[in-house]
């Protein structure tokens, strides 16, 4: 395909765009430190430990260093072209309008789905502790009230991710703390499990290669949402400063609440116990260490993570969406802004979301698992673009203005293909599975119908 773009920037740079700049660098901080924990990893870690046992610390491990490459490599690009776009933005740079378009479109898909998924989420919760009460109307309520938020100034996206964020991070900080000295032995009440659930059931591998297998592709993808730090950068005082700031952190992070959490969850709670996958892994945990209402704790902080999710996407779809139709990729109402924020994109954005919510009761059996499917693998796609794209932008920027590369990708070119390898056998190991073989072809389906739309229009404005 074509790449009549490769040396020249995007037509319309975000950084001349009329988005307002409300975010601090707590907002960032707090983004950056609790973003990364999403609601994937409270809600979707029980199947995981259930099909890996012990062996989840490892899976984790595995798909966390994949994910510390991806986002040094994102920030790399994102400190020395800071734009809503992010990857889109840079993809489009690295190899033309085509790839921009696709990497854009198809992440705006699975933003917008997502909103719709982590409502129906916390509508549970909710109809859980008032039975009889229609989730769908829960939804509406939590759709609203994050629409006005995200439509009156982005500010307030801030303001909620922060406070949400700093709930997330004070909750599983607190587990870790309790978990740790229970794994020593030295909280009150509590005797240290020692390596009996690690070994014992089947021991560390009770499922052998095929279950790793399983766990390591449910751990990929409940790293997504980190990309949501570069996005909300373009937005700050000094985008620079705040992404390599959340790069350069993004390590011990991921290993502290993710590969750390999973470490302390199998060491305490036998793999196979029911309620891991019935209550979740931390409520299960907490429930063994007969901490009182454990159970409605952590359904308060998985509400909250589903909530900081909702708000997120619905940020980041908006921001997406106003970043392509800058670029000429895009209907051009989406890109109107008012007073710093693309409010039309904001509205579209949460109106695709309660679409797939109300898809979720009408057509429960076809066309809403059709949809469930397609956006299966797009985070994989997206990273694919992303290492690609900085492969290509990192010999121009050194030759062109080595003053930007104010973050660098490690022992760049060889972890950039270590990474590229590593995404790659993921989609194999995601073929041979028949659960994600059908996310699989149904995500190569959208992104080569997006990739063929979008070249058309490359082609169609080359022409002009």
């Amino acid at each position: 395909m074509s790449r009549t773009t490769l040396d020249t920037p995007p037509a319309a740079p975000d950084a001349h765009a009329p988005l307002s700049h409300g975010l601090k660098q707590r907002h960032l901080s707090m983004i950056a430190l609790g973003g990364v924990i999403g609601a994937g990893l409270f809600v979707g870690s029980g199947a995981g430990i259930a099909a890996a046992g012990p062996s989840i610390v490892i899976a984790y491990a595995v798909s966390g260093l994949l994910v510390m490459l991806v986002m040094r490599m994102l920030g790399e690009m994102s400190a020395a072209y800071p734009s809503s776009g992010s990857f889109s933005a840079h993809a489009e740079r690295a190899i033309g309008p085509w790839a921009g378009f696709t990497a854009g479109w198809s992440f705006w898909v699975l933003l917008c789905t997502a909103v719709g998924l982590e409502g129906i989420g916390a509508a549970k919760i909710v109809t859980g502790w008032l039975p009889g009460t229609p989730e769908w109307a829960w939804v509406a309520l939590f759709m609203v009230v994050f629409c006005v938020a995200n439509l009156a100034a982005v500010k307030n996206f801030g303001e909620f991710e922060f406070w949400f964020a700093a709930l997330k991070v004070g909750a599983i900080s607190l587990f870790l703390v309790l978990g740790v000295l229970a794994v020593a032995g030295v909280l009150p009440g509590t005797d240290s499990p020692g390596t009996s659930n690690l070994t014992g059931q089947g021991g560390f591998l009770p499922h052998g290669g095929e279950g790793l297998v399983v766990g390591l592709l449910a751990s990929v993808f409940a790293y997504g949402g980190l990309e949501t730090v570069t996005i909300a950068a373009a937005e700050s005082r000094n985008p620079v400063q705040g992404v390599a700031r959340a790069v350069r952190t993004a390590m011990w992070r991921i290993a502290l609440f993710y590969i750390g959490s999973m470490a302390v969850i199998v060491t305490l709670v036998p793999w196979d116990s029911k309620e891991v996958v019935e209550k979740g892994p931390y409520v299960a945990a907490l429930d063994h260490l007969g901490i009182p209402g454990a159970g409605q704790l952590m359904n308060v902080v998985v509400f909250v993570a589903l909530l900081s999710a909702m708000n997120a996407n619905i940020y980041g779809s908006s921001r997406i969406a106003y970043s392509l139709v800058q670029r000429g990729q895009g209907p051009k109402a989406l890109g109107r802004v008012s007073a710093g924020v693309p409010r039309v994109a904001v509205l579209v954005s949460c109106v695709f979301g309660f679409v797939c919510v109300l898809l979720s009761h009408w057509r429960p059996d076809d066309v809403f698992p059709w949809l469930l499917n397609m956006i299966g693998a797009v985070i994989l796609v997206v990273w694919i673009f992303i290492a690609v794209s900085q492969l290509l932008l990192r010999r121009r920027v050194e030759r062109e203005a080595p003053e930007k590369l104010v973050v660098r990708m490690w022992l760049f070119p060889a972890l950039t293909w270590v990474a590229l390898a590593g995404m790659a056998a993921i989609f194999v190991l995601m073929a041979r599975q028949p659960d994600t073989r059908v996310q699989l072809y149904s995500t190569g389906g959208m992104t080569l119908f997006l990739a063929a739309v979008g070249y058309a229009w490359q082609r169609a404005r080359a022409a002009r």
